[in-house]
This record gives C-alpha cells, structure tokens and sequence, in this order.
C-alpha cells in the first residue's frame, strides 16, 4: 500500500484504539482487513484497548482470526490483545496454544503466546472456581477482571487502587529519571553520567548499537532497565556509579537477577573511566573472543 494512503489509515487506529469508545470496534474490525500490515497491526492492538468496553465476543471474533496473519507482529499483537480480554478469550487459547508450541513461529510470539495463554487460563480458574488471588502490595483479594487488568500492566497481581498507585509511582519515576538525562553524547543520546557518556561514545566509535536506559523483562514479572543493552550481542552492560548503601543494595539485588536469568552482563565502576577502551573492549571480548573493535569502526555501518 502507497504510503499517502497507508498513514492515514495507521493514524485512524491509533485515533479509534485511544478513543474509548466501543463504538470503535466494527470500523477498526473492517481496518484490520487493511492490505497493509502496518494497518492491520495497529487496528489490532486498537482492539486489545476497548476491553470492557466493546462487545467482547465480537472482539475475540476479529483477534481470533489474525492469529494465523501472514505478518509476525500482527499475530504477536493479536496475542496480547486477546490476553487482555481474559475469559472471554477461552475458546481462542487452542489457536494460541498453537502459536506457543510451533517451531517454526518467532521465539517472540511463542514466549508471548505462552504468557497469554497462562494468563487467560487463570483467569477462568478465577472465575470458574472463585480461587483466590491476593494484592501483592496490600493483601486484598483481586477478582477476574483485576487480575487481568494487573498481570497485563505488570505481570503482577494487584487490586485496582494499588494497581493505579503503582502507575503513578512508575510514571513519576520514569518521569525523574528522564529530567535527570541532561548529558549529550556525540551521538545525541541524553545520559545521566559522565561515566554513561563515554560509554555510550565508545560504542559509537566502534558502530556498535544500543539501547540506552529501556525497560526489557527477563525473567516473568520483573523487568530491568539496563544502562546498556547491545542487541547484536545479547550483552548488558550497567555502570556502577554511586557509593551509597541504598544503591549498593539494588545493585547486588540487580547483579543477582542477572546472574541467576543467565544474562551476559558488563559491569563498569568510576575507576575504568580512565581506561574504558581498554576495559570494555576486554570484557567484550570474554563473550566475543574473535571481535576486533577496531576493525569494526572502519568496517561496519554507523549509527
């Protein structure tokens, strides 16, 4: 599809997902018929966000179908949105079962699939057997429709009152960490440290790309916002800037998790400024032996 009318057709979703109204639904039914896989990815996540709002059958009718989409992201999209609908999901857990146990589907979709289906599950054990489930923050017990709402946003059980609280305390700290980015590397990135600066230089030097400060789940139901993560390598790399005994604490707490999900990590301190192409080349090399650095800032593309 010729980009003048594709965008417009994206921008639409994007508009009728956020709107709130389950109104929405058979417009965006129609979108993801669109021949353009951009289209149909977003008119399915559009309907993952009228839950409780929409016909739910109708809804689950539509996501159903685009599990078997020729387009990798459409299904993964399909799949979580089809988690979020929760028991109403139940006759689609088969196809996504499908999804999860195929060798041949992206190792994305199969862990995602996995989580839907588990997901969906509980929540008709929650229904169908009235177990339990209790707030993770203040120990009162979480219904159906709360569970799916918390595992959706968090992987996490909580009631809705600690499930808000626990969005604005997140978005009030991403909201701190962001203003605390004020210094530039070469490459524009905004970083919070000189330490983090010459690290995120030196990858540039050698076209080694990155993602700065990302939020990336590694084990369920707790993610981690490396300093560092080097996509190509599958490396984390943190700096351990501060002295302080709180931040000593997260870091060891953080160390283990690393260390325990079996993450390549690369830990750098104040004192290997100094060094840093030394030190960081080395650690590097103990995962990629046969890297030269060199050869790769006159070899490889840059950023």
């Amino acid at each position: 599809m010729h980009p003048q009318y594709e965008k417009p057709l994206m921008s639409r979703a994007v508009e009728l997902g956020n709107s709130g109204d389950g109104r929405a639904l058979p417009e965006l039914l129609e979108l993801m018929n669109s021949p353009s896989a951009q289209v149909r990815r977003l008119a399915v996540s559009a309907v993952g966000k009228l839950v409780a709002l929409a016909d739910s059958a109708t809804a689950v009718a539509g996501l159903t179908v685009h599990l078997r989409d020729t387009h990798p992201q459409v299904r993964q999209y399909a799949v979580k949105a089809l988690k979020a609908y929760g028991t109403a999901a139940a006759g689609a857990v088969q196809d996504i079962c499908d999804i999860a146990e195929n060798p041949a589907e992206t190792e994305y979709n199969r862990r995602d699939a996995k989580i839907a289906v588990e997901v969906i599950r509980e929540a008709l054990r929650i229904a169908e057997e009235q177990a339990v489930h209790t707030c993770q923050r203040c120990g009162t017990r979480v219904d159906a429709d709360e569970f799916v709402r918390s595992r959706r946003a968090f992987d996490r059980p909580y009631c809705d009152k600690c499930l808000d609280e626990t969005y604005l305390r997140r978005r009030n700290f991403d909201t701190q960490v962001e203003l605390n980015k004020t210094i530039r590397a070469k490459d524009g990135t905004l970083v919070q440290s000189e330490g983090e600066r010459l690290i995120a230089e030196w990858l540039s030097a050698n076209n080694i790309r990155y993602r700065y400060d990302e939020r990336i789940k590694i084990i369920q139901g707790y993610s981690v916002r490396p300093d560092f993560y080097l996509p190509e390598f599958d490396v984390y790399i943190e700096y351990w800037g501060m002295d302080t005994i709180d931040y000593k604490i997260g870091m060891l707490m953080k160390q283990k998790l690393y260390q325990q999900e079996g993450k390549r990590l690369i830990s750098l301190y104040p004192e290997d400024k100094n060094e840093l192409d030394v030190v960081l080349g080395k650690k590097l090399k103990t995962f990629y032996l046969e890297t030269d650095f060199t050869a790769l800032r006159n070899d490889r593309k840059t950023l």
